[in-house]
């Protein structure tokens, strides 16, 4: 717990040093790691982390199968078959998927055969049904294929011992199937973090109000939870808080979440009261963040749950939440703790004007090729969120960036999404 005779009152006094970006995150990584393990059902397996390597135990296919409806045969005895000279063999069974196939072929016989379906013993080869005509218990060859054509090897797809799966992928619904294939059920994954989301202010009104008199609406808790569900953890707001110093140290003493997100209270007014009760009640480690925007950012530890006071301005909160809350859940929850956008390079079409000591987190626009920053920069501007394509970073070291440099833009859609609002179609490789 922070010493209370230590911790320094900053409202309405403003912030003497704020401290780097990269310190947050280093603090981030050092002190959090992946939560234990769960077992779960296959059916609810995709879109969650594995929790360790998948190494198969059995062989796929487990026997030697009919990779085509056809014929079972011996390979080498095709060889020479033609349209003019037809190969016959004498037709002495059946082979069905699910069924052992008790014939034998010897010399000179086939067997008819269903993909899928188990070799039967004595064939090495599948003459497709195409390249065959049968006639009087008789098939007719018309094509010679090799030993081991349109067979299924035992192991062919997976060998017993592989490696199938490595730990902390994120399950796609074709990695479930893999699993259900090797017989890999249930199966363990990380546990989801689970998320308090605190929002504390007297001007709020609940999601879903309309503003009134010198009210407005509560967006960032909306905002937030599908931010936490994007980044694999598992949202529980609590009902909007007044800003009272009681209130506000109930409602953080109630939470039993992994992570707790605090929206508002965090700058320097005289009723941002969540830092110093942070601080009396655990650890308040940042308190101000050397970027632009969402300078009054904060992170503390309750019993080594981190908390981040994120703040109540809607593109502050957005971004606090990007760099900093985001990449806690990820790490805990066993995901890439890096920005999950996709990113990509583009020359600027307007000069980005920064400042040598902080991060700039900059909305931007892609048109024709170029990036534009946006005119707004307003921390309260949420709308600029949603006009933009993305965001650029401009480094602590920098004084921005020139009209045309390379600056690398973080998508908040998909790339084929700008793309087609730049040209008006889909490029050619859009949907790659």
């Amino acid at each position: 717990m922070s010493d209370p005779t230590r911790i320094r009152d900053v409202r309405m006094r403003g912030f003497q040093e704020r401290v780097d970006v990269a310190c947050v995150l280093k603090m981030l990584d050092d002190r959090l790691q992946p939560l234990p393990h769960e077992s779960i059902a296959l059916h609810e397996a995709a879109g969650r982390v594995l929790a360790e390597d998948i190494i198969s135990e059995i062989d796929i296919p487990p026997f030697n199968r009919a990779a085509m409806d056809g014929y079972a045969l011996k390979g080498e005895e095709t060889f020479g078959a033609g349209t003019y000279n037809p190969l016959e063999f004498a037709i002495v069974g059946e082979a069905y998927p699910g069924r052992a196939c008790d014939v034998e072929v010897a010399p000179g016989q086939a067997v008819r055969i269903m993909t899928g379906a188990p070799m039967p013993k004595g064939a090495d080869a599948v003459v497709p049904a195409e390249l065959a005509e049968e006639r009087q218990g008789k098939v007719a060859v018309v094509e010679a294929v090799p030993p081991g054509k349109h067979v299924g090897h035992i192991g062919e797809d997976i060998a017993c011992g592989d490696v199938v799966l490595p730990a902390y992928r994120v399950l796609r619904p074709q990695d479930v199937a893999i699993l259900a294939a090797i017989g890999a059920a249930p199966v363990r994954v990380i546990r989801r973090p689970v998320v308090n989301i605190l929002v504390t202010g007297d001007e709020l009104l609940p999601c879903g109000s309309k503003p009134t008199n010198h009210h407005i609406v509560d967006s960032n808790s909306v905002m937030l939870e599908a931010l936490v569900r994007r980044d694999g953890g598992i949202p529980e707001k609590a009902p909007i808080i007044p800003d009272r110093v009681e209130a506000i140290r109930e409602a953080i003493a109630l939470t039993a979440g992994d992570v707790v997100l605090i929206s508002g209270g965090s700058s320097v007014g005289k009723e941002d009261h969540a830092p110093r009760i942070i601080a009396k009640m655990g650890e308040l480690a940042v308190h101000g963040v050397a970027m632009r925007p969402a300078s009054p950012a904060g992170l503390g530890f309750l019993d080594r749950r981190p908390v981040f006071l994120l703040p109540g301005n809607p593109v502050s909160c957005l971004s606090a939440y990007d760099l900093f809350a985001g990449r806690a859940i990820r790490i805990l929850g066993g995901r890439d703790r890096n920005l999950p956008y996709v990113a990509v390079t583009l020359p600027l079409a307007r000069k980005i004007v920064s400042a040598v000591g902080r991060l700039d987190y900059v909305r931007v626009r892609i048109s024709q090729g170029q990036v534009e920053p946006l005119a707004t920069s307003g921390a309260s501007i949420l709308s600029s969120t949603t006009k933009a394509d993305g965001f650029v970073l401009v480094p602590r070291d920098s004084e921005g960036k020139a009209e045309g440099d390379e600056v690398r833009v973080f998508l908040y859609d998909q790339p084929y999404a700008w793309s087609f609002k730049a040209s008006g179609s889909p490029s050619e490789n859009a949907m790659l």
